[in-house]
């Protein structure tokens, strides 16, 4: 591990991949098969079969990579605050066809977000290199998945949340914040390490939205520095999300500049990789961050 700028470097390992992280930001680019994101971008809306879905995805994967994406990040299940689980089949049959096909035609790693360790097994064998774990820190989802990550030498991204998205927002009470979250991610890690991962196969994120309130969130943007304790590079999901059209009142179509903002920021402040649905403009808002973050 080494410090260029302001960052901590790492090499990920994410199956056939090996992802040198903190030189400069990573951009992780988001596709929806879903009905009801929160961001709208759902590619199961009303009167679109799966099938339409699946192909949308794979031209989206594609346009996703010429426009600067480091990383696919595909779900099949919303995870937005009051939404309904689906079952792990149906997660599967909307996933699994559209990662077997991006993951053929794409030179990028393919990262599924999911907590379900059937469907994070599925996922590998059809070709992703990375699980995106929402319930990271909740151990009966972490552990399972960490071993079958472990078997296929697979990168792991182990979030925060408390709850569930149908209560999380009743699970906002914290006493010292940072510091509570650092320590849930700290046994997470640990218990994907007991589960037999390897130290150089994690990603942490604090779980932006998830079990936080508006001013919750802010807080951890601006110490986000401190979770480098936890020696992992960090993941920050800030897309579109609710504290910014909270602080500027906007619908979520309309929340480019305050994600450009609170990316940079994040940045500032020592992320490798962001989760972003506009990757021209928060590649461009990266590279400028980075430039200015690494002069000497």
């Amino acid at each position: 591990m080494k410090i260029a700028g302001n960052r901590k470097q790492f090499t990920v390992r994410a199956g056939k991949f090996n992802l040198h992280l903190g030189r400069r930001t990573f951009i992780m680019g988001i596709i929806n098969l879903t009905e009801d994101s929160f961001s709208q971008d759902g590619l199961l809306k009303r009167n679109t079969t799966r099938s339409l879905a699946i192909r949308k995805a794979v031209r989206l994967a594609k346009h996703l990579e010429s426009q600067g994406a480091d990383i696919i990040d595909i779900g099949a299940e919303s995870t937005r605050p009051g939404s309904m689980p689906v079952s792990k089949s149906e997660e599967i049959a909307r996933l699994i066809p559209a990662v077997k096909k991006i993951t053929r035609q794409i030179g990028i790693p393919v990262s599924v977000d999911t907590y379900k360790s059937e469907v994070a097994e599925a996922a590998i064998d059809a070709g992703a290199s990375i699980i995106n774990n929402v319930f990271g820190t909740k151990a009966q989802y972490n552990k399972e998945i960490a071993q079958i990550c472990a078997k296929n030498n697979s990168g792991l991204v182990i979030m925060h949340i408390r709850g569930t998205p149908l209560d999380m927002h009743k699970q906002t009470k914290y006493r010292s914040l940072i510091s509570e979250i650092i320590k849930e991610l700290k046994a997470a890690v640990a218990c994907a390490l007991d589960a037999g991962l390897g130290p150089g196969n994690i990603i942490i994120d604090p779980g932006i939205g998830f079990a936080k309130t508006l001013n919750q969130n802010l807080e951890i943007i601006n110490r986000l520095k401190e979770f480098e304790s936890l020696n992992k590079p960090i993941l920050i999901g800030l897309s579109r999300k609710s504290f910014i059209g909270k602080l500027l009142n906007l619908d979520v179509r309309e929340r480019i500049f305050g994600t450009a903002a609170s990316v940079a920021l994040a940045i500032a402040n020592g992320c490798h990789i962001v989760r972003v649905h506009d990757v021209v403009e928060m590649s461009q808002v990266a590279c400028v961050s980075d430039a200015i973050l690494d002069y000497k």
